[in-house]
Parts: C-alpha cells; sequence; structure tokens
C-alpha cells in the first residue's frame, strides 16, 4: 500500500528529524519534504498544489513568516491536500484561527503527538492513493 506522501513546514531540526522519523515508522506516512519558513513552502506549494502531497504539517512560528500565513497561502493557490498545524501554542484562540484558514486539525506539540501519528496513521490507510489494479 502506499504511503501518504507528507510535506512539513518546521524550523526546529531536531524536532524535524523526530517528527520524520515517527511519522514514517509509526504511521506509513513518506515525508516528500519540508521547509523551516513560510516563503519555501509557498514555492513549494506553488510548483503543482495538486500534486506535491496528500497532507502538509505545519508548525505557527517559523524562522520566519508563520505557518497561518502557510495556510492562507494554501487556500489562495487552490492546495487540495489536508492541512494541520503542530504547534507548542495549541490556545483555543489559535485553534480557531488555524480552522479558519483551512486547517482540519490542530496539533500541541508537547501533549498531542500520539494524537497525530494516530491521525496520520487512519489518514494512510483510509486516503492513501491506491495502486491501479493490473
Amino acid at each position: 500500500m502506499p504511503a501518504l506522501k507528507a510535506f512539513i513546514v518546521e524550523d526546529s531540526p531536531v524536532i524535524l528529524e523526530n517528527l520524520v522519523a515517527t511519522l514514517e515508522e509509526l504511521a506509513q506516512v513518506e515525508v516528500v519534504g519540508s521547509v523551516p519558513d513560510e516563503a519555501g513552502a509557498v514555492r513549494w506549494m506553488s510548483r503543482d498544489p495538486d500534486a506535491s502531497a496528500d497532507l502538509f504539517i505545519v508548525d505557527v512560528f517559523l524562522r520566519s513568516g508563520t505557518g497561518l500565513g502557510v495556510l492562507q497561502a494554501a487556500q489562495r493557490l487552490g492546495v487540495r491536500a489536508r492541512r494541520v498545524v503542530l504547534t507548542n501554542y495549541a490556545t483555543e484562540e489559535m485553534r480557531r484561527r488555524c480552522a479558519s484558514l483551512g486547517a482540519e486539525r490542530v496539533f500541541d506539540k508537547s501533549h498531542e503527538l500520539d494524537d497525530l501519528i494516530s491521525y496520520c496513521a487512519e489518514l494512510a490507510e483510509h486516503d492513501a492513493p491506491r495502486p491501479a489494479a493490473a
């Protein structure tokens, strides 16, 4: 079964490395790219907004720009991929703002990482592209 293709927008190399390893090992996710800032994410999404990834995982506070800007750009570009936010600032207000910008879920890095892994595993099982029948 093909893996769910994910693109990660995260500026912490340690968090990125651990997240990639965990998702690829536990959730049948293939991380197809990552960037540490808003501009890099927008460039990547602009290349092919329909086929580049099945899922975007976005942090709110980035090296430059914000995850909110990434979510706005995804809406503007018509990106069809699911979008979730992984942040240390998962307040109710931030959850509302992210949802208003098209994020399906907001996960707290400190307390909801297992929920993110479960979410990705479920997506991989139900939503990942299937190979064509022979």
